[in-house]
C-alpha cells in the first residue's frame, strides 16, 4: 500500500479529463435515466466531490467506509446517535466540551444514560452492567493529555457486546490508527489537523463495520449533515500537507516541552504519556509521537491572565491543529460546559493552560512563552 501522503495526494486523480485536481460538482440535482437509477440523484444523497473526499479519508484511516460532515461535532453526533433510549454509554473523561454537552443534555433528554470514567485501566466486565452498548473516548484526553489503552478497552467492550468510538482528533490517522487497535468507529474534527489552516469547518467518521456504516449513512441522510462540495474540495487539498505540517508541529512541541519543564513558573507539563510510565508505554505502543497539543499548570498563586498579556506570537483562542500557535484556558473556554463538580473531579483548574503548537520558528515560540512565564516569576518574587 502507498504511503500516507502519497494516498492523500493521488487518490483523486482518476477523472475523465486527466486533471491532477478533482473537479467540483456544485449541482444539487442530476438528470435521471427513465428505466434505471442514476449514480447520483440529489446532492444530499450523493455528490462526486464529497465522495472523493470520503474516499481519501477512508484511505488515510485504512477504513472501508468514511463520511464527511460540516463539523467535528456533526461527526461525533452521528456516532452518538447510534445510541437508543434505555442504553448506556461509558464516556472517558475529561473529554471535549462539545461531546460532554451532547451527553449531558441531548442524550439525557433521550433517556440515554452516560457513565463518566477517568481511568480505563480498571475497566472490567462488571462495568458493562446496565445495558452499556458503547464506549466513547479520546486518547490522549482533552485537555489533560491522559492516555487510554484503546486495544484493552476494545477487547472488554466487544466481549460484552458494546462498540467503541474513539475521537482521534488530537492524533489524526497519521499518528494513531484506532480502527487497527480494535475501535469500531473513529471520529475527528477535520477542522483541526486535517484542514490545518483555521479556515475550514469539517468532521469525519470512519469504520470497517458494514452495519455501523449503514447507520452512519442513514443518520447523515435523514439529518442532512454532510459536507458541501466546495468544502469537500478544500478538505482534499488541505489534507495533502498534513503529514508535513504535523512533523514540523511535533518537532516544535518536543522543544517546547523541554523548555517548559525547566521553567520555575511551570508546576507541571502535560503531554501524551506524561502522566505515568504505564501511560507512556501504552502511548508509545499505539501512536507515533506526542502530537502537537500540550497543557501546563502554572505554579500556585500564578495569574494566568498576566501570562497571557505578555504573549505576542501565541494567539488567545480556542481550537488547535492549525499552522498558527494558540493558547487557551480550558476551564473557561473549551470545557466551559463542565459542571464545577466535574471540573474538580477531572483536574480542570484555572491554572491549567492549553497550548496548540504551530509551525512558527521555534526560537520565536520559546521566546514568547518565556516572556509570559518570566512575568509570572517576577510577580511571585
Amino acid at each position: 500500500m502507498a504511503g500516507f501522503t502519497t494516498r492523500a495526494i493521488h487518490l483523486t486523480e482518476d477523472n475523465q479529463y486527466g486533471s491532477i485536481l478533482p473537479p467540483i460538482f456544485t449541482t444539487t440535482t442530476y438528470a435521471q435515466p427513465l428505466d434505471v437509477e442514476g449514480p447520483y440523484e440529489y446532492q444530499r444523497g450523493g455528490n462526486p466531490s464529497r465522495e472523493a473526499a470520503e474516499k481519501t479519508m477512508a484511505a488515510l484511516e485504512d477504513a472501508k467506509h468514511a463520511y464527511v460532515y460540516p463539523s467535528g461535532m456533526a461527526a461525533t453526533t452521528a456516532a452518538l446517535n447510534i445510541l437508543k433510549a434505555g442504553e448506556t454509554v461509558i464516556m472517558g473523561m475529561p473529554i471535549y466540551g462539545g461531546s460532554y454537552r451532547f451527553a449531558t443534555i441531548e442524550l439525557a433528554q433521550r433517556n440515554v444514560q452516560t457513565r463518566f470514567v477517568k481511568d480505563f485501566s480498571t475497566l472490567s466486565d462488571a462495568d458493562f452492567e446496565g445495558n452499556v452498548t458503547m464506549v466513547f473516548l479520546e486518547s490522549p484526553t482533552n485537555p489533560t493529555l491522559e492516555v487510554h489503552d484503546i486495544q484493552h478497552v476494545a477487547e472488554i467492550a466487544h466481549r460484552n457486546g458494546a462498540i467503541v468510538v474513539v475521537d482521534n482528533t488530537f492524533m489524526t490517522p497519521y499518528l494513531q490508527r484506532p480502527l487497527e487497535l480494535g475501535a469500531d468507529i473513529t471520529v475527528q474534527s477535520a477542522t483541526k489537523y486535517l484542514g490545518g489552516h483555521a479556515d475550514l469547518l469539517a468532521g469525519v467518521a470512519a469504520t470497517n463495520n458494514d452495519q455501523l456504516a449503514e447507520r452512519l449513512w442513514h443518520n447523515q441522510m435523514v439529518s442532512g449533515s454532510m459536507l458541501s462540495p466546495m468544502d469537500s474540495y478544500r478538505l482534499l487539498q488541505e489534507c495533502k500537507t498534513m503529514a508535513i505540517r504535523i512533523d514540523r508541529q511535533q518537532e516544535n512541541t518536543y522543544k517546547i516541552i523541554e523548555f517548559l519543564q525547566s521553567h520555575p513558573a511551570v508546576e507541571r507539563v502535560l503531554y501524551a504519556g506524561s502522566a505515568s510510565e504505564k501511560e507512556a508505554e501504552i502511548h508509545a505502543r499505539q501512536a507515533k509521537g506526542v502530537g502537537a497539543l500540550i497543557s501546563m499548570t502554572l505554579v500556585e498563586g500564578a495569574d494566568p491572565k498576566l501570562f497571557l498579556k505578555q504573549l505576542q506570537v501565541f494567539t488567545f483562542a480556542v481550537s488547535l491543529g492549525g499552522i498558527e500557535s494558540l493558547v487557551s484556558l480550558p476551564a473557561h473556554m473549551v470545557l466551559g460546559s463542565y459542571s464545577q463538580e466535574h471540573r474538580d473531579m477531572f483536574g480542570i483548574e484555572d491554572r491549567l493552560i492549553r497550548l496548540a503548537i504551530g509551525i512558527e520558528d521555534i526560537d520565536d515560540l520559546i521566546a514568547d512563552l518565556k516572556r509570559g512565564l518570566d512575568a509570572i516569576s517576577e510577580s511571585l518574587a
